[in-house]
């Protein structure tokens, strides 16, 4: 060492401190003109200056609180988690959120498909069985008692008024099995009808005992006309009444109404969604993992636009059908028109329980459809659970 203001170490000598006494006298620092402490360069003992804050460009906005509340779910709502870093691989956080997508659509074009096919074919079996025929039975019941009142005027008892009698009664009988009329007020409608209608028979059969021309002949025969044709408690009032209440149930299960537009127009959207969810990810595994086709997706493409068409084809063969059932019934028949009637409506409704039975395939078709979009994409989505990002 040699003596001065500071000790200095000689090059290539290791046995000095390694320090030069500056102005400060401290290890590392050189005095300033200020008397502050100012570190060296290159020196890795120098403390950090401060950094400065970031300041967020004047042109950006923060994101707002709803943002920040909505982020979270719609990323538990994708079921994909958090994406990956930018300088990582996003194929897993892809494949996630189609596999989610695909599963989502296909359950709820599942529900509202069934939905709007049952809306549709959940009356037409009763409208076959039950609604149509209690119509044509009430048509029947007040053409036989009209044919009946023209024999009343007859001199002596007639077999033609029995047989016209045993007809309407016949008809009522067989229109009580319907389910609306069948109920407590319409079943006690149609007793009293019945009631009148033996008390009109006595009547009229009482009229005929009597010498023509008589008074008591034209009573019996007066009291029997106002049994049948009073205004509002008259046997044909009560008879349009009823007629009047199943024609409006007709008209309301063969209605296609603003509710069933509503479900076949979210059907129609959410199979459009469906569809294009499916051609999408077609693409996607084609252009990530070079392969042509995937053929669980076909055929998840397939079973969607076939079970599509055909409910859409026995829904709309069941609502003609219906529509036709209601433009026929919407008037009175009388005579040879009701048998025929009977025979275009059986037509018009022929195969309808059959259509309606179909709703069950579609559950199975909505579960087939989920499995083949699941089993599609589960070896590409395992193929990455595990590989380090």
């Amino acid at each position: 060492m040699t003596a001065g203001r500071g000790t200095t170490p000689r090059a290539g000598d290791g046995s000095g401190p390694g320090f030069r006494a500056g102005d400060g006298s401290g290890p590392g620092f050189r005095a300033g003109n200020g008397g502050g402490m100012t570190p060296r360069a290159g020196d890795g003992s120098a403390t950090t200056a401060p950094t400065r804050p970031r300041v967020r460009p004047a042109g950006r906005r923060a994101p707002g609180r709803a943002a920040r509340r909505l982020a979270a779910p719609l990323a538990r709502l994708t079921g994909a988690g958090p994406r990956p870093p930018a300088d990582g691989s996003t194929t897993a956080h892809e494949l996630a959120v189609r596999h989610r997508l695909l599963l989502a659509l296909s359950a709820l074009l599942t529900l509202s498909l069934f939905l709007s096919y049952q809306g549709v074919h959940a009356d037409a079996n009763p409208l076959r069985t039950s609604s149509a025929p209690a119509v044509l039975s009430l048509d029947t019941a007040l053409y036989a008692l009209g044919q009946a009142q023209q024999d009343a005027g007859a001199p002596a008892p007639t077999s033609d008024f029995q047989k016209q009698i045993s007809v309407a009664a016949q008809s009522l009988a067989a229109a009580a099995a319907d389910d609306d009329i069948g109920r407590p007020a319409g079943r006690q409608a149609l007793q009293t009808v019945a009631g009148l209608i033996t008390v009109y028979a006595v009547k009229v059969q009482q009229s005929q005992l009597q010498p023509d021309g008589s008074v008591l002949r034209e009573a019996y025969l007066s009291y029997a006309t106002s049994i049948l044709t009073e205004e509002r408690s008259g046997i044909q009032a009560r008879l349009k009444d009823l007629q009047r209440k199943q024609r409006a149930a007709v008209e309301r299960q063969t209605s296609f109404g603003p509710l069933l537009w509503t479900a076949w127009s979210a059907t129609a959207l959410l199979t459009l969604a469906l569809g294009a969810a499916l051609l999408e990810t077609q693409r996607f595994l084609r252009h990530r993992f070079r392969r042509r086709y995937n053929r669980r997706l076909i055929a998840a493409t397939v079973l969607l636009l076939g079970g599509l068409v055909v409910t859409v084809l026995f829904t709309v063969w069941t609502q003609q059908g219906m529509a036709d059932t209601r433009a026929l019934l919407d008037r009175p028949l009388s005579g040879r028109l009701i048998p025929d009637a009977g025979r275009r409506t059986a037509s018009y409704l022929a195969h309808t329980g059959f259509r309606a039975a179909a709703a069950v395939w579609i559950l199975i078709g909505g579960v087939l459809l989920m499995a083949l979009a699941e089993t599609g994409l589960r070896r590409h989505i395992d193929d990455y659970r595990f590989r380090p990002r």
